[in-house]
């Protein structure tokens, strides 16, 4: 009757615990062993057995050993039948090993500052680069996906403000390289290769304000109260355009006087370009922007038609001086085909053939 009741004391609840998350049992078989050092002896043995294993024949009989229960964190905890963990039963060790897996694999998902700049920055850093200088029609080999997720994860992780810092920092470098290229240009390829640098760089920022869109509006707009391509185009205009507009814009009124110098269409992209940068700079030449942005002079009022009139024919002499006498001869041509036309007619209409 002794050996029942004890064995009834040392089962019951621990048998239970003994299973970890993987279902291995660590009381009954040999998986962790190594862990709960050598089985103990039945207790019917140990009763029957003197000597260093069992009792003496005058000696109390030897406690239970208490078998051992994984952590999920590897540290090892007896189990206690009348305890809280022998309430619980299997159930609430899987809940606790479920909780501690998921926090460590919370922790392992965090981005520190270090993963930042070496991890994740340097990919945007080199798909900025690709960007910045592609050509029109270009094909760039990058991951779009891959950089809206790098942006996204650090906008998560309370990277915002250095990740902004660093998108600064790298168009600002770029756009002073750009400055020194167009101040060693030579004055008749001046024009163009302003055109190309603006359209380049407004090309990039339809691409680079996108990837960027969480950053802009979880930390521009919310905390700066300010949009991401609004700075990016006033980087362009502090360090590009202000400080070769007075370089450019006598060379433009120029090649306006002299018809076909550049091509209408890079005439076209300078000045609305100059005007989407800063639309006070249209005071410098209100004829040239006016004839690409509307609305620029005054309306016209009927006390001045004589001169609009006159300043028309003085463009068709100066257009006649250089050669442009296209238009007179076909309307010259038009009229004596006008003219046969309708002699014919009306010798048609008197019976005449």
């Amino acid at each position: 009757m002794e050996e029942e009741s004890m064995e009834e004391e040392g089962g019951g609840g621990c048998e239970a615990m003994m299973d970890d998350q993987n279902h291995n049992n660590w009381g009954a078989g040999g998986y962790g062993r190594h862990l709960l050092g050598p089985a103990a002896p039945p207790l019917g043995d140990s009763l029957l057995r003197g000597g260093a294993g069992g009792l003496g024949p005058a000696g109390p009989p030897a406690a239970p050993q208490l078998p051992v229960t994984p952590e999920a964190n590897g540290v090892l905890r007896s189990c206690d039948p009348g305890g809280a963990a022998g309430k619980g039963g299997a159930g609430a060790i899987a809940a606790a090993i479920n909780i501690n897996a998921s926090t460590s694999k919370f922790l392992m998902n965090v981005i520190t500052i270090e993963d930042y700049k070496s991890t994740y920055w340097p990919k945007l850093d080199s798909a900025i680069d690709q960007l910045l200088t592609q050509s029109p029609g270009d094909y760039i080999p990058i991951s779009y996906e891959q950089i809206y997720s790098c942006v996204y994860k650090c906008v998560c992780q309370q990277h915002s403000e250095q990740m902004y810092s660093d998108l600064i920092k790298k168009i600002t470098n770029h756009l002073e390289r750009v400055s020194k290229e167009l101040q060693a240009s030579p004055p008749d390829l001046y024009i163009e290769r302003f055109n190309i640098a603006l359209g380049q760089y407004m090309g990039a920022l339809q691409s680079i304000v996108p990837l960027f869109i969480y950053m802009n509006k979880f930390y521009i707009e919310t905390k700066l109260n300010r949009d991401l391509k609004d700075d990016l185009i006033k980087l362009f205009t502090d360090h590009v355009a202000e400080k070769h507009i007075y370089n450019l814009m006598p060379l433009l009124l120029e090649a306006q006087s002299t018809p076909f110098q550049i091509t209408p269409s890079t005439m076209a992209n300078i000045v609305k370009g100059l005007y989407t940068l800063r639309p006070e700079w249209v005071q410098m030449a209100p004829a040239l922007f006016s004839k690409f942005i509307p609305n620029i002079l005054p309306p016209a009022v009927e006390s001045e038609l004589q001169e609009y009139a006159a300043q028309d024919q003085k463009l068709q002499r100066e257009l006649m001086q250089n050669g442009f006498t296209r238009g007179d001869q076909s309307r010259k041509r038009a009229g004596e085909e006008l003219t046969y036309n309708g002699s014919s007619a009306c010798a048609s209409s008197r019976g005449y053939r």
